[in-house]
C-alpha cells in the first residue's frame, strides 16, 4: 500500500429533499449563471426549483443552456464570455455530468485572460476558477464530487481530459428523485460508466491493498445487484439511490487511496472514438472494456481473475486463471448487453476506416495505461477485438 494524502473540499448534500439546501449554499444577491442542457429540467421541475432557490436570495441570474452530451469548446466560449460579460461571481451546474465538465471549464476560462483551450490542453497553468455549485440530475461521471472535466473540440476532433483542485464544486445536491426522469438508455451508460470507474481503479499494481480492493469489488457487487432492477424500474427511488451514490463514490478519490491510481487507457481510447463519432460516454465504455481485459490478460490473467471470482461469479473450479480471467471477461460483457448497453463498435455504425485515426489520437498525450501500458499495436488490437 503506497502512502497517500486524500483531500476532498466538496460538501454532499445526499438524499430526498435535499433541493432546500440550495438557499443555504448560495450567497445572497449573488450573481448566478445557471449551466444545463436541453431542457429537461424544465420538463421535470427541477428548473423551477432551482429558480424559487435562487431568486429566494436575492440571486441575479443569467443562463447558459443546451450544454451536449460530450460537452463541446465552442459552449465553454460562450459561457466565458457570459461570465466576463456579466461579472458572474458563481456557477451552477444543472445536469449530469456533460453539464459539470462544461461548467468546470468555464470556470477556469473566467477567470484566464487568454482562450481556455490553452488550459485544458496545459499550454498554460490553471491558477483560479469562479466558484461551482452542482444539482445532479443524472448518475453517471461522479464529476459532482471531483477534480476532472472532459471537453470536446470539434474543431480539431479532440476530446480531452483534465484536471484541476481548483474545479472541486463547493457543494453537489444528489435528490435521487431528481434523476427519476432519465430514460432507458441514458440509465444503462451511467451504470456502465459508474462500474468503469470503479474497475479502472481496480487495475492497479500496488501491493497489499486488500481494503480498497474489497471496497471496489463490494462496489460492483452491488452494482451488478442493483443495475437490473432500476433498468426494470426507473421510477425506483431505492436503487435511484443506490445508483447514484455508487456513481459519485467510484469517481471521488476514495477508490483511489493507497494504490497507484488504476489504469485508465479504456476511457483515452473512448475519448479519442468519440471525439471522431459522437458516440455516448458509457456506451463506448461497454464495448471496449471487456475487450480491454482480453487484451491484458494474455499478458497477466491474475487480476482478471480476482474479478471474475470475486465480483463476477466465475466458478474457478478445474480450470486455469486464463480461463477463469476469459470467462470473466465475457461475464462483464454479458451482464452489460443484458441491461442494453451495446457489444460492438458497429452497434454505432462504426467501421475501421478512423481506427488509425483513433490510434493516433489515443496518443495525444504519453503513456496509455498503467496496469500495462499500450502501445499503438495494442490500442489497435483492442479496437479490432471491439468491431
Amino acid at each position: 500500500m503506497n502512502t497517500f494524502l486524500q483531500y476532498n473540499p466538496t460538501k454532499l448534500y445526499f438524499g430526498r429533499g435535499q433541493m432546500d439546501q440550495l438557499s443555504t449554499e448560495i450567497k445572497k444577491e449573488s450573481n448566478v449563471l445557471v449551466v444545463y442542457g436541453g431542457g429537461s429540467i424544465k420538463k421535470n421541475g427541477v428548473y423551477d426549483t432551482v429558480m424559487e432557490q435562487l431568486y429566494s436570495v436575492g440571486a441575479e441570474v443569467h443562463e447558459l443552456s443546451g450544454v451536449e452530451p460530450n460537452p463541446r469548446l465552442s459552449t465553454v466560449r460562450k459561457g466565458v464570455e457570459i461570465c466576463k460579460s456579466e461579472g458572474i461571481d458563481f456557477l451552477l451546474a444543472v445536469g449530469g455530468g456533460s453539464v459539470i465538465d462544461c461548467t468546470k471549464a468555464i470556470a477556469i476560462g473566467a477567470k484566464y485572460d487568454g482562450d481556455v483551450w490553452e488550459l485544458i490542453t496545459q499550454k498554460a497553468p490553471i491558477e483560479d476558477a469562479l466558484p461551482i455549485g452542482t444539482v445532479l440530475t443524472l448518475a453517471a461521471t461522479g464529476s459532482e464530487m471531483n477534480a476532472v472535466s472532459v471537453i470536446t473540440n470539434w474543431e480539431t476532433n479532440d476530446k480531452l481530459g483534465w484536471g484541476s483542485v481548483h474545479v472541486y464544486p463547493t457543494f453537489s445536491i444528489l435528490d435521487p428523485e431528481n434523476t427519476f426522469s432519465v430514460p432507458e438508455d441514458q440509465t444503462v451508460y451511467g451504470i456502465v460508466d459508474s462500474m468503469s470507474h470503479a474497475l479502472e481503479h481496480y487495475f492497479h499494481r500496488t501491493e497489499n491493498t486488500p481494503m480498497i480492493d474489497g471496497f471496489i469489488e463490494s462496489l460492483l457487487r452491488t452494482a451488478i445487484e442493483t443495475g437490473p432492477k432500476l433498468v426494470s424500474d426507473l421510477q425506483s427511488y431505492e436503487h435511484r439511490e443506490t445508483m447514484m451514490y455508487i456513481s459519485t463514490t467510484a469517481f471521488n478519490g476514495t477508490l483511489m487511496n493507497g494504490t497507484d491510481g488504476g489504469d485508465w487507457a479504456t476511457h483515452r481510447i473512448e475519448h479519442a472514438i468519440s471525439a471522431i463519432y459522437d458516440i455516448p460516454h458509457g456506451g463506448g465504455l461497454a464495448i471496449l472494456f471487456p475487450n480491454w481485459l482480453e487484451h491484458v490478460l494474455e499478458e497477466d490473467p491474475s487480476r482478471v481473475k480476482q474479478l471474475a471470482v470475486n465480483v463476477l461469479g466465475v466458478d474457478a473450479t478445474g480450470k486455469n486463471d486464463e480461463e477463469v480471467a476469459r470467462e470473466g471477461a465475457r461475464a462483464l460483457r454479458d451482464f452489460w448487453n443484458s441491461i442494453g448497453a451495446p457489444s460492438t463498435l458497429a452497434d454505432y455504425d462504426i467501421d475501421d476506416s478512423e481506427f488509425d485515426s483513433i490510434v493516433e489520437k489515443t496518443f495525444i498525450k504519453p503513456g496509455v495505461g498503467t496496469y500495462k501500458e499500450l502501445d499503438r499495436e495494442s490500442v489497435m488490437d483492442i479496437l479490432e477485438r471491439s468491431k
